[in-house]
């Protein structure tokens, strides 16, 4: 058998098999498997799931979400005097949101009985690995991290180059294999992926900087850096696995052997905004990577029948996210700011989780007018205007487009410290 048809077969197998399963009924979906898998699949797979804790990357990440963590708390206490989140709170973060994306890829990428070589998870591993040590998270993103392995891969071939690790043996692949639509399509679900989290969480760990504009005035950046981790069930075709590692689970489909593991893939991010708020910026840059994985999704799709299709989708899914990324950091500059030093009142740079000001609807941006009657410019004075009234406090507020609302809450007035207020002194 070839080298195309032993890569294809999979592909073409599953989807013949699950056509006819879904045909005639669930019954016959249970029985199709049973023909292709042992009754010890299912262990081995659980297994394969433990071995995934193995995996030096896991813990690298772990590391690195933890780093994270304390150098945000670090700048926030020396900014604000006080941290906006717990140290933990990136790598909680890391862990639990990309839980069911991981989900969703992995039964996605099962069902229609996609493969990836050795070769490109280990190159994938390489520059993830890299990514998290020099600390660029923006390298880490998808788009450029399957497109640097599916390079390295091509690279290999074409200069016969091979290489041993161990016993682990590497060497190029022809990307008219499976590669050339199994990379897109991969790439694609993962930056769907990426554009999610950071539409969803990407604002939530914004953290203020106090900045000088260039009229000398204390101003807000709110900068986001994130890793997530996702991992995802792939199938490695032949024996590779069985080189180094003998114990690891395989089956059989028809004549083919595969291998099941589950990969950490890591998902990096990093973005300064000025002169939006995170929460107009973030979501909106989410949405944009979304349809940036959308098309790199259908292309990988339809490289099924025109192979080239698979490796221009990658290349523009990478100078894409690379634009996107470049777009924003130049729109941010420090010309002006969103958050900054007002003659009208204080300026909100950032709440505190649980407190009395998030209670009140506060958010960064708005401006504190008058507390309890009071007129109020500095910290200072937005301080002694709480005690006034040791019952509750009474906030007029500005709000983003310089409505004037009413915002009012009990504090007590030992506690009048505690409520919660990040303000641009």
């Amino acid at each position: 058998m070839s080298n195309y048809q032993s890569s294809t077969a999979p592909l073409f197998y599953l989807r013949y098999k699950w056509d006819y399963a879904f045909r005639k009924g669930f019954g016959t979906i249970i029985r199709t498997v049973g023909e292709n898998m042992d009754g010890t699949v299912l262990i081995e797979i659980l297994k394969g799931i433990g071995r995934f804790f193995i995996n030096p990357l896991f813990y690298v990440a772990i590391i690195s979400a933890v780093y994270l963590g304390y150098r945000r708390v670090k700048r926030e206490r020396r900014y604000f005097n006080r941290r906006i989140l717990g140290g933990w709170s990136e790598l909680k973060n890391m862990l639990a949101m990309g839980f069911m994306l991981s989900v969703i890829i992995s039964l996605f990428s099962l069902v229609i009985g996609l493969t990836v070589s050795l070769e490109l998870l280990t190159i994938v591993f390489i520059v993830s690995l890299a990514g998290m040590i020099i600390y660029l998270y923006q390298l880490l993103s998808p788009a450029i991290v399957m497109a640097v392995a599916f390079c390295g891969i091509v690279w290999m071939q074409w200069q016969d180059w091979s290489y041993t690790i161990g016993t682990i043996e590497l060497a190029g692949r022809n990307v008219t294999d499976e590669l050339v639509m199994t990379v897109p399509i991969m790439t694609g679900l993962l930056l769907m992926a990426e554009g999610i989290l950071i539409r969803r969480y990407g604002a939530r760990f914004a953290s203020p900087i106090v900045e000088k504009t260039k009229r000398g005035l204390n101003g807000i950046g709110y900068f986001s850096k994130q890793l997530w981790i996702l991992p995802v069930f792939t199938v490695i075709p032949g024996e590779g696995i069985q080189n180094f590692a003998p114990y690891w689970p395989q089956f059989t489909i028809g004549a083919e052997q595969f291998s099941i593991i589950v990969f950490p893939f890591i998902i990096g991010f990093q973005q300064m905004v000025r002169q939006k708020l995170p929460m107009n910026v973030y979501p909106q840059m989410g949405r944009s990577i979304i349809m940036i994985g959308q098309f790199v999704l259908v292309v990988g799709l339809a490289a099924y029948l025109l192979p080239i299709l698979g490796a221009a989708a990658l290349a523009l899914g990478a100078i894409s996210r690379t634009i996107i990324g470049i777009h924003y950091s130049r729109s941010e500059d420090r010309n002006s700011y969103a958050v900054v030093r007002s003659d009208k009142g204080v300026m909100i740079a950032g709440i505190l989780p649980d407190s009395p000001a998030e209670k009140m609807g506060l958010v960064a941006g708005e401006i504190i007018k008058r507390v309890n009657g009071q007129d109020v410019f500095t910290e200072e004075d937005l301080y002694k205007a709480l005690q006034i009234n040791a019952a509750h406090c009474r906030l007029e507020v500005l709000d983003h487009s310089g409505e004037l609302r009413l915002a009012q809450h009990v504090v007590h007035r030992d506690d009048n410290h505690k409520i919660g207020l990040l303000v641009v002194s």
